[in-house]
């Protein structure tokens, strides 16, 4: 044993003074393997001896210290380049956020180019329908690596309902929506195809088990389970200080303290999971990224991936109009002195600044339109799967990081808390040659942007006239959406009231939902409301089945019809009944369900009607 203690105290000898600075560590080289070993090494070289300075003699919490080298080893694995990568980068951002150093020293910011639509109009019609022939060539990425903490709530994002009419969640929204592109997508073919559109979730160590139970326990909502991957991105150590020192958990001295990487993390478990070539040899053409809470957004996805089609955009970024200095990110093009160009998104806070150093005396403004020249980034991307692998087969998927380090003092010499990289997935863009065709697409925030992130106390705060962005919001935003389209199509709808929930103003439209397969896009829609039909403002109607036609139709109340695939419903003449009502209630009330409360409102169903067909025919029903 001793020779072989020997021996492996040599192994771990580097430079003179190398081995002195671990006495403990040297003491316990017999517990470890020669992998283990080589990891202590590297540990040692990149100056992280203290990591072993309580260690105790042989024999005492041995197998605490297989573990932390369990923990070492995941660490080196999950991130491009290993350990070594994320402490060099580490310590050059640390060093450059002491010196105060600007990123965006350098680069000129100007007006990229990209396309602004108009829901309805001919162009929008056209891509729309350009975009459901393409999305058979196109995969999903899902980032929900999040808790829903920040809202109020215990479980993951993605089980929360996107409203309470249908009580339906976030993830079978998504899927169903994928679902019904998939189908429309083949019908376009000449004939037929059986596509299967793939959908990957990226999950983390809080949410991967309740993601992978919601998907289990509801058969995946249709979806076959051989289409979803799961992914599960892990954490990255914590820096102690500015010379990267990793730091240990406070609770245990045998672990190395982690935090979340931020969601720039997709690219890189995309590319060492293989999935990228997989679709690349199936055929696939497009990658669509999306987060786990904006209920419209996939109103805006056939038109904008029919934008990346016509235009060839390697990557095509999603966003809104933005109002100047409004706290959300700015697409920008940035053109380095030394001719380098990069089209990505700018912080607000970053942005004024930025154009207030190069010659814009008033910052970001709004011009002629009322709004900012410079998009709103709402982090949902488009790429084109080709170029980004060729991208990715060059970075293995390392994205740009930054770190943000809460200094003790001015000095800036010791932090309060402990720090860490982090990267965000909009970042990808940043190490793009100049070559790359990167631009955007502006829709109307109306139809595409309505994120459920703050919890009503948060939401409350918000200054009158800015997004609450909260469940409540993002609820009603869905029946203003639906509303605005099914106006947009011929069907009277009468004005919204306004009401106060959770301490939030908002408007209230008439509460009509439609499963996605209804109508993927606008034309669709058109095609299934016919005649005169009106909608008053407290009426509720759910449209659930494929070939649902309303033809003259007056509703004041809730109208309920469902129908499977193969029967084909006309619904006309006049439904008035009682309805359901939208019953104020407290979000502290502890006798509800967190996902009622944080809404401040539950729905009681005094009066319905409600219409199933449930056999094949053709059926109509007048009221």
């Amino acid at each position: 044993m001793a020779s072989v203690v020997a021996e492996k105290l040599s192994e771990i000898q580097i430079g003179d003074d190398m081995a002195s600075t671990a006495p403990n560590l040297m003491k316990n080289l017999s517990l470890l393997s020669p992998v283990q070993v080589e990891l202590a090494k590297m540990l040692l070289r990149e100056g992280q001896s203290h990591l072993f300075l309580h260690w105790p003699e042989p024999g005492v919490d041995d197998d605490k210290k297989r573990d932390f080298f369990e923990q070492v080893s995941r660490l080196n694995s999950s991130y491009p380049g290993g350990l070594v990568a994320y402490i060099q980068n580490a310590r050059k951002l640390l060093a450059d956020s002491k010196a105060g150093k600007n990123p965006y020293d350098g680069f000129t910011p100007s007006v990229p180019s990209g396309e602004i639509l108009t829901f309805g109009d001919d162009n929008f019609n056209m891509l729309e329908e350009a975009g459901v022939k393409e999305a058979r060539k196109a995969a999903f990425v899902l980032v929900a690596g999040g808790l829903g903490e920040r809202l109020g709530y215990k479980g993951i994002k993605l089980a929360l309902p996107l409203e309470t009419t249908t009580g339906r969640c976030f993830l079978q929204h998504y899927i169903e929506s994928i679902l019904a592109l998939q189908e429309a997508s083949c019908k376009l073919v000449q004939g037929g195809c059986n596509s299967e559109i793939p959908l990957v979730i990226m999950t983390s160590d809080d949410t991967h088990a309740p993601t992978l139970n919601l998907l289990e326990s509801n058969s995946y909502f249709g979806m076959k389970p051989t289409q979803v991957n799961l992914l599960k991105q892990e954490k990255v150590a914590c820096l102690d200080d500015n010379d990267a020192r990793l730091a240990l958990d406070p609770n245990d001295k045998f672990k190395i303290q982690t935090k979340p990487h931020g969601h720039g993390d997709v690219h890189a478990l995309l590319f060492s999971s293989g999935l990228l070539n997989k679709w690349h040899n199936a055929g696939l053409r497009w990658v669509l990224f999306f987060q786990d809470t904006n209920g419209l957004l996939f109103k805006a996805i056939p038109a904008a991936l029919g934008v990346s089609l016509t235009r060839e955009y390697h990557v095509n970024s999603l966003a809104v109009p933005r109002k100047a200095k409004e706290a959300i990110g700015g697409i920008t093009k940035l053109t380095h002195a030394d001719g380098r160009t990069m089209v990505i998104n700018v912080e607000y806070n970053q942005l004024d600044p930025l154009l207030r150093a190069n010659g814009h005396a008033d910052g970001d403004v709004n011009c002629e339109t009322g709004y900012s020249p410079f998009p709103g980034n709402i982090n949902q991307l488009i790429l084109e799967l080709q170029p980004y692998i060729e991208e990715l087969t060059k970075t293995q998927g390392a994205i740009s990081e930054f770190v943000n380090p809460k200094y003790k003092d001015s000095s800036k010499t010791s932090f309060k808390s402990s720090t860490r990289l982090e990267c965000m997935m909009q970042d990808y863009p940043k190490t793009l040659p100049p070559s790359a065709r990167v631009g955007f697409t502006v829709m109307e925030t109306w139809l595409a942007y309505a994120p459920v992130k703050n919890n009503p106390e948060d939401a409350a705060k918000v200054p009158k006239g800015n997004p609450y962005h909260s469940a409540t919001s993002g609820e009603m935003a869905i029946y203003r959406a639906n509303s605005l389209i099914m106006k947009k199509a011929g069907v009277e709808i009468a004005d919204p009231v306004v009401d106060e929930f959770n301490a939030q103003e908002v408007e209230v439209w008439p509460r009509i939902t439609w499963s996605p397969k209804w109508a993927t896009t606008f034309a669709d829609l058109k095609k299934k409301v016919i005649g005169k039909c009106s909608i008053s403002q407290r009426s509720t109607m759910i449209i659930k089945g494929q070939n649902i036609v309303l033809g003259g139709l007056s509703l004041d109340g809730t109208l309920i019809v469902k129908a499977i695939d193969e029967a084909e419903v006309q619904v006309s003449g006049c439904v008035q009944n009682k309805g359901w009502l939208l019953e104020k209630i407290d979000f502290k009330d502890s006798s509800l369900p967190q996902e009622t409360r944080m809404r401040g409102f539950k729905i009681q169903k005094v009066e319905q009607l409600e219409e199933n067909y449930s056999e094949p025919g053709k059926y109509s029903f007048r009221a």
